[in-house]
C-alpha cells in the first residue's frame, strides 16, 4: 500500500500553519509499516535524508489509567511529517501495551534528526529502541521514567589516549546566561569533539498548560515557554486555541496580519541583537554597541505597540487588545528605517574589514548534509544551503505583497561558516524589514474593518489531534494538542527550533579551535529554556 494511502493528510497551508486531524481519522498501524513509511517520508532514494520533508513531531502519550495501582496500560505513539512542496502534513500513529513482547528498532539509527524524539521518548516512559545510537537523557524533566537518573551525573563520551584532553564549561556561567553543560575533548586546542548537557531549566511548562482549562491562562504559559520568542510561540498557541473555529474566524485575516508584523518585528529586534554579540566576541566594539542601541529602538517600537518590548500581551486568541493603528505603524516604519539605515552601514563594515573576515571565513563550518542529517530549521539550516521556511510551506502570511522571500544560501555566498551565519542576519534583516513595511500598508486598507477582541470562552477542535506550526526567528516552533470530545486538552507537546539546532552547534566546531566555540555559539544563539521546558 501507498504512504500516502496509510497516514491521514491535512493542510495547514489552507489556515495559516494550523492543522486539524480527527482521533478516528488518524490511522493506526503496527510498528513495522509505521517504521517503513516513515523511512519513505523522511529518506530519498540513496538512503540520505530528504530535504522536501521532514518530521515536525513523534512523542507518546499514556493510554489511559489501568487497574488501580497498577499505572498506566499502554503508550499511543503520534508522528507529524511536514512535506514543504505540497504544503501539507501527514500523521499516524502506533499503539504499545506494556504487556506487549518483542523491541522497538530505533529509526534514529537511519534517520538521525529522530534521536531527539526517541530520546524523549525513552526519559519519560521508559520505552526501549534497540540499536539506538544515543540513549541518554534529553532533559531530565520532573516527570522522567527513571528518577534515579541525576543531570550531575550525566554519562559524557570520553575518549582514552594520552595526546587528548577534556574541558568543561558550565553549567554555570560567567556572563548572565542560562545553564548548560558543554564538555569539549580537545586534542591540544584542536576540539575533537563537543558534547552538550541540557535539563537544567524546567519549570512544567507542558503540564501546566495541560493541567488548566483557563484559556487565559494557558496563553500566558505559552507565550513564556522561551523570553526571546513571545510572539513566535505566542503565534503557535493561539493557533490552538482558535482550532475550535477550524481556522476560520471574522477578522482571521486582519489579526494574522498583525502576528505577521510583529513576528517580523521579533526576528528583526534579534537579529540585530544577535550581530551585537557576535561583534563582541570578535573584539569588534564598534559594532557592538551600534547594534545594541538599534536592536533598543526596534523593541521600544514593539513597546509603543502593546505597552512591553517583548511582545507580551499582544497575541491573543480570536483577536488582541492593541491593534496597531495607523499612528502607531507610521511611528514603527519610521523607527525601522533609520534602523535598517544604520543597521546596513554596520553590516558593510563588518564585511569589509579584514580582521573580522579572518576571524569568519571558513571557521566552524556546518554543511549541507549535516544540517538535513539532523533535522535543522530555520536560519541554521537555511546558511547551509537547505531551503526550510514555514512562512512559505504553510502560507502563514496569505495577503497580498505581503510574501516572505526565500533566501537561498548559495546565491548569496553562504556556505555554511560563521562567515554565512551572519551574512544570514543581515540578509534576514532586511527580508523581516520588506516585510514589516508590506504588512503595515495593508493594515493601512483595513482600518475601517472591525477589530475582534480575545475570546478566552471557545473550546478547542474536539477529539482531535491539533498542530499549529509558526516560523519563529530562530525556525519552525511546532505546538501539538490533543482533545477530548469537550475540546479539552488531554496532552500537549511544544518543540522549539533549539531542540533540533543544538546538535548544529556540536557539529560546528569539531576541528575547530576552543577559541572558536564562543563565537558560534553566538552565531546559533540556541534556547536553554525553549529546549528543557
Amino acid at each position: 500500500m501507498n504512504t500516502l494511502d496509510r497516514w491521514a493528510v491535512c493542510r495547514p497551508a489552507t489556515s495559516g500553519g494550523v492543522g486539524i486531524f480527527p482521533e478516528g481519522k488518524i490511522p493506526e498501524l503496527p510498528y513495522a509499516a509505521f517504521a517503513e513509511d516513515m523511512r519513505r517520508l523522511l529518506l530519498d532514494e540513496t538512503g540520505s535524508a530528504a530535504e522536501g520533508s521532514r518530521c515536525v513531531a513523534y512523542f507518546a502519550v499514556p493510554q489511559g489509567e489501568a487497574d488501580p495501582g497498577e499505572g498506566i496500560s499502554g503508550l499511543t505513539f503520534y508522528a507529524l511529517v511536514a512535506r514543504d512542496e505540497t504544503g501539507d502534513m501527514l500523521a499516524a500513529k502506533y499503539v504499545r501495551n506494556y504487556h506487549d513482547e518483542g523491541e522497538l528498532a530505533s529509526l534514529a539509527a537511519e534517520i538521525p534528526a529522530l534521536h531527539v524524539y526517541e530520546r524523549d521518548i525513552v526519559e519519560r516512559y521508559g520505552v526501549r529502541f534497540v540499536g539506538t545510537p544515543w540513549d541518554k537523557p534529553l532533559r531530565y524533566p520532573f516527570d522522567r521514567f527513571r528518577q534515579r537518573d541525576r543531570i550531575d551525573a550525566y554519562p559524557f563520551y570520553s575518549i582514552d589516549g594520552h595526546e587528548l584532553h577534556e574541558v568543561h564549561v558550565g553549567p554555570v556561567h560567567a556572563g548572565i546566561i542560562e545553564p548548560g553543560a558543554f564538555r569539549f575533548l580537545c586534542d591540544g586546542e584542536r576540539i575533537v569533539h563537543l558534547e552538550i548537557a541540557l535539563g537544567y531549566q524546567h519549570r512544567g511548562v507542558e503540564a501546566g498548560i495541560t493541567g488548566t482549562s483557563h484559556r487565559l491562562r494557558q496563553m500566558l504559559l505559552g507565550e513564556t515557554i522561551a523570553g526571546d520568542t513571545v510572539i513566535g510561540h505566542g503565534t503557535a498557541m493561539a493557533g490552538i486555541l482558535e482550532s475550535g473555529a477550524g481556522g476560520e474566524w471574522e477578522g482571521n485575516g486582519l489579526i494574522r496580519c498583525e502576528r505577521a508584523v510583529a513576528l517580523e518585528m521579533e526576528r528583526l529586534a534579534i537579529h540585530i541583537g544577535d550581530t551585537a554579540a557576535l561583534c563582541m566576541d570578535l573584539g569588534y566594539q564598534t559594532g557592538h554597541v551600534a547594534c545594541e542601541a538599534l536592536r533598543t529602538l526596534v523593541i521600544n517600537a514593539m513597546q509603543q505597540w502593546c505597552g512591553n518590548r517583548f511582545g507580551k500581551g499582544l497575541v491573543r486568541p480570536f483577536g488582541a487588545n492593541h491593534r496597531l493603528t495607523l499612528e502607531r505603524a507610521k511611528y514603527i516604519e519610521a523607527t525601522l528605517a533609520e534602523v535598517m539605515e544604520r543597521y546596513r552601514m554596520v553590516g558593510r563594515d563588518l564585511l569589509s574589514t579584514p580582521s573580522v573576515l579572518s576571524r569568519l571565513e571558513g571557521i566552524c563550518t556546518v554543511t549541507r548534509r549535516q544540517a538535513l542529517q539532523v533535522g535543522a530549521v530555520g536560519p541554521a539550516a537555511r546558511m547551509a544551503g537547505v531551503v526550510r521556511d514555514a512562512r512559505r510551506a504553510f502560507a502563514f502570511y496569505p495577503l497580498e505583497g505581503f510574501e516572505p522571500v526565500v533566501i537561498d544560501a548559495e546565491a548569496d555566498g553562504m556556505n555554511g561558516d560563521l562567515m554565512a551565519r551572519l551574512k544570514m542576519r543581515l540578509r534576514e534583516a532586511e527580508v523581516s524589514y520588506t516585510m514589516i513595511g508590506a504588512g503595515c500598508k495593508e493594515l493601512a486598507g483595513r482600518w475601517f474593518e472591525a477589530y475582534p477582541a480575545p475570546d478566552y470562552g471557545q473550546p478547542l477542535a474536539p477529539e482531535a489531534l491539533v498542530v499549529s506550526v509558526a516560523e519563529g526567528w530562530r525556525g519552525e516552533i511546532c505546538h501539538v494538542a490533543l482533545t477530548d470530545r469537550k475540546g479539552e486538552l488531554r496532552g500537549y507537546r511544544i518543540f522549539d527550533p533549539s531542540l533540533h539546532n543544538w546538535m548544529m552547534l556540536a557539529l560546528s566546531v569539531r576541528g575547530a579551535q576552543i577559541s572558536d566555540f564562543p563565537v558560534s555559539n553566538k552565531s546559533f544563539n540556541l534556547s536553554y529554556c525553549g529546549h528543557d521546558l
